[in-house]
């Protein structure tokens, strides 16, 4: 994208560490129309004020930055875990807020190095010893890591030269984290150039693997907007299909390889012996058999609980909303945890009209995406079904549901019709056509693809790049 102030900017995750610093000071002299985002996870008494040091030696580059303060996460078990997801979804909406396609971040050569041997000692499948995309791409953002090929050493050199000072985290030494055991582990040069070489190897493998699974996908494969993917009458190689748990599930990593195969022998005796009808579940996606053919659906129990429905909310994953100014203007209601005009988004649940189903199966329609007023389903977009008039503003007809869309939408029909006046007639009908303009969008974390490009390897198995000079 072009250089220029009336374009959105390049956006910089930095930390305040030697990596992230040493990256935006580099892409400074790069590119003028840059933003970098400068995340406080709160977890430390002195993070804000490290945040704030870091956003003054930012501008004192040139690079305008911003503060994004978590504040909901604590200590305890998956804390690593937990951050990570909170910082990128921290950073994801900060880059859509912005306009901004691309984010940079600082992981280098002796991060691939350590993320690959911790993957290899968990019994990684071949993808995941492709270890870091050097470009990653997510539905709304592509996540470029430049320095994949640069060591930490250099990186804090060039700092040193420049005269510039950094943030060391003091996390970054304790021993309990898997990532600094296996950092002290590959403190022989030789031994990370392998691990990094493995990565380069590998990715060039993944890639050429993803070109023949998108192939194979092009031609066996259907994956609905409704969030379902049909299989055909026979599955698809393991590989093909763990893909499509991923992207059905709408989890960033695929389902562990040993796990695929064991569900691919038990589907494949089944077919043998008769009895394909059965299905199995993994990964929160269920493999279900109707009229001939494979599908791949959400499992129920897996599904995430509601949301507030405002514009650009993502629900389960992998469903993005898309509401019309309309109904994303209304206010909300005092006192509750919905969005706008009291919505929230939930699955749909049973109990769909027959005729709203349009002939496909009520377990399918359920795991879809609905809007969801005051315990009552008002809308599910992907049927273009809304409510019948009488339902959309104070329930009536439809089935409430409690805190599990599934348990309630089994409930009886809710006779009651509330204290009050009944809705102006007008009003009603604005409200059904406003909500019939909701869209849901099918939005998997992980391009069914691959989408990556995972290093370059030439020929004769040489590269150009070398970390540790």
């Amino acid at each position: 994208m072009e250089d220029a102030p009336d374009q959105p900017p390049l956006a910089l995750a930095v930390s305040g560490g030697g990596d992230s610093l040493c990256l935006a000071w580099l892409a400074s002299r790069w590119r003028r129309n840059l933003l970098a985002f400068v995340v406080d996870h709160g977890l430390r008494a002195e993070s804000a004020a490290e945040a704030a040091l870091t956003i003054e030696r930012l501008r004192a580059m040139g690079v305008p930055a911003q503060i994004l303060t978590l504040k909901d996460l604590q200590y305890g078990p998956g804390i690593a875990q937990r951050a990570r997801a909170a910082r990128y979804a921290a950073l994801r909406a900060a880059c859509r807020a912005r306009g901004c396609l691309d984010l940079l971040l600082g992981h280098q050569a002796d991060d691939q190095a350590e993320t690959v041997c911790m993957r290899q000692a968990a019994g990684s499948g071949p993808d995941g010893l492709a270890g870091m995309g050097w470009i990653s791409l997510l539905p709304d953002l592509r996540l470029v890591r430049p320095l994949l090929g640069v060591s930490r050493l250099a990186l804090r050199n060039t700092l040193q030269a420049a005269g510039l000072e950094w943030v060391d985290d003091p996390s970054n030494e304790d021993r309990r984290a898997e990532r600094v055991r296996v950092r002290h582990q590959l403190a022989d040069e030789a031994l990370r150039e392998k691990f990094w070489c493995l990565a380069m190897e590998a990715g060039a493998a993944r890639m050429a693997r993803d070109v023949r699974r998108a192939e194979a996908a092009a031609r066996s494969v259907v994956v609905l907007p409704q969030g379902w993917a049909g299989l055909g009458a026979h599955l698809p190689e393991p590989a093909l299909l763990s893909a499509l748990i991923r992207c059905v599930s709408g989890h960033v990593y695929p389902p562990a390889p040993a796990a695929v195969e064991r569900l691919y022998a038990v589907v494949r005796e089944a077919e043998r012996s008769g009895a394909s009808g059965a299905g199995a579940t993994l990964a929160g996606v269920r493999l279900v058999r109707w009229r001939a053919t494979w599908w791949l659906i959400r499992e129920a129990a897996a599904l995430a609980p509601a949301v507030p429905a405002v514009d650009g909310a993502v629900w389960d994953g992998r469903f993005t909303l898309r509401l019309p100014a309309a109904v994303s203007e209304a206010p909300g209601v005092a006192g509750d945890a919905a969005g706008a005009g009291g919505l929230s988004v939930a699955a749909a649940g049973l109990g769909l009209p027959r005729a709203a189903r349009q002939g496909w199966p009520a377990a399918f329609c359920a795991t879809l995406p609905a809007l969801w007023r005051r315990g009552v389903r008002v809308a599910v977009p992907a049927l273009g079904w809304v409510a019948p008039c009488g339902a959309t503003s104070h329930g009536g007809s439809q089935r409430p549901v409690p805190s599990n869309a599934f348990e309630q939408s089994r409930a009886e029909p809710d006779k009651s019709q509330g204290a009050g006046a009944e809705p102006d007639a007008q009003e009603e009908a604005g409200d059904g056509l406003a909500l019939s303009s909701a869209r849901f969008f099918f939005t998997p974390p992980a391009p069914l693809s691959g989408g990556g490009l995972y290093g370059c390897v030439f020929r004769d198995g040489s590269h150009n790049i070398c970390p540790w000079p």
